[in-house]
């Protein structure tokens, strides 16, 4: 049964789709399914939406999900929403700040429960992901919960990272702002159209700028007025992938040869960890371009070890 709905999920079958995003999200028979997706990449783009409660991430989300049909792109959105402790439902109220397209083939929308303490996600995101991409989605946009300072875990799922702040957040903006480095690769100081929206990008410019991350793009937007969606999504199209799963462009295998180094310099050669995160860094955040970023990976081995010719130990 599971082999026949990956293969009519293959082959563009909605219901097989919803059917196995259901066991995914019950946490049934994962295992196989993962097993049985193809571990290269379809080539969607994921995006992450997150930020606090309140900022404004489903309507966002629903302007983004009209901006990408009107840009002829097929999309998929995961929207998380707080679980009850209680009753263990969610209210999925997302849905009502988002187009009703169901007429629309090209767009597909599934809310997701969300427990507390999981970082701000539904469980077995990751094979949902793999779900919609392999069913061939352009783009899948994932909304998560109203996320804390703590909540990085979504970052290791998407291969853009849009955080939302706004004005007149108060005391919330400086656990935003102390976050900001750790979790984002895009700013977007929301409700734009708010008076002191100039003020508080001013304010996160400031901070990335102190902590030598003022390569951050930070746009001011407003889903109510549509300011600033264009520039938002060219941005985030601009902006190289992080994820592990690739056609064939290399940065798959780069990034996880970033992490099998760092476990070994870890263990051996601790001395070299910061330069090899510092490398990570820029790549992930595209300060080095592909062939840049494996260019000062080389470098950094021969250092290490000598160049290719020389026997271990002898330098």
């Amino acid at each position: 049964m599971l082999k026949s709905l990956i293969e009519r999920l293959q082959h563009g079958d909605r219901l097989a789709l919803a059917r196995l995003l259901t066991l995914a999200s019950r946490g049934e028979r994962l295992e196989e399914m993962s097993a049985a997706l193809p571990q290269t990449s379809a080539g969607s783009r994921v995006v992450a939406i997150t930020g606090s409660g309140g900022v404004g991430k489903s309507t966002l989300v629903g302007k983004l999900i009209e901006l990408i049909r009107a840009h002829g792109q097929t999309v998929a959105v995961l929207a998380c929403d707080p679980q009850s402790p209680l009753t263990g439902g969610a209210l999925l109220g997302d849905r009502f700040r988002m187009p009703d397209r169901t007429d629309d083939d090209g767009v597909f929308i599934r809310s997701l429960a969300a427990p507390s303490g999981h970082g701000a996600i539904a469980d077995h995101l990751d094979v949902m992901v793999r779900l919609l991409d392999r069913f061939g989605f352009g783009v899948i946009l994932i909304e998560t919960v109203g996320a804390g300072q703590g909540d990085t875990v979504i970052r290791d799922l998407a291969d853009v990272l849009v955080l939302l702040v706004q004005p007149e957040m108060g005391d919330d903006l400086q656990w935003e702002k102390a976050g900001l480095p750790e979790v984002a690769d895009v700013v977007v100081v929301h409700k734009a159209d708010l008076p002191s929206s100039e003020l508080v990008e001013a304010q996160v410019r400031s901070m990335l700028a102190l902590s030598k991350d003022s390569h951050i793009p930070v746009l001011r937007v407003s889903a109510r007025t549509s300011q600033g969606l264009e520039q938002l999504w060219e941005t985030i199209a601009g902006i190289p992938s992080r994820r592990v799963l690739h056609n064939d462009d290399g940065a798959g295998l780069l990034q996880a040869a970033h992490a099998v180094l760092a476990d070994w310099f870890a263990a051996a050669k601790a001395d070299r960890l910061p330069e090899l995160q510092q490398l990570l860094s820029q790549w992930q955040h595209g300060r080095l371009n592909q062939a840049e970023a494996a260019s000062a990976l080389v470098q950094l081995l021969q250092r290490e070890y000598g160049a290719p010719h020389e026997k271990p130990g002898v330098h």
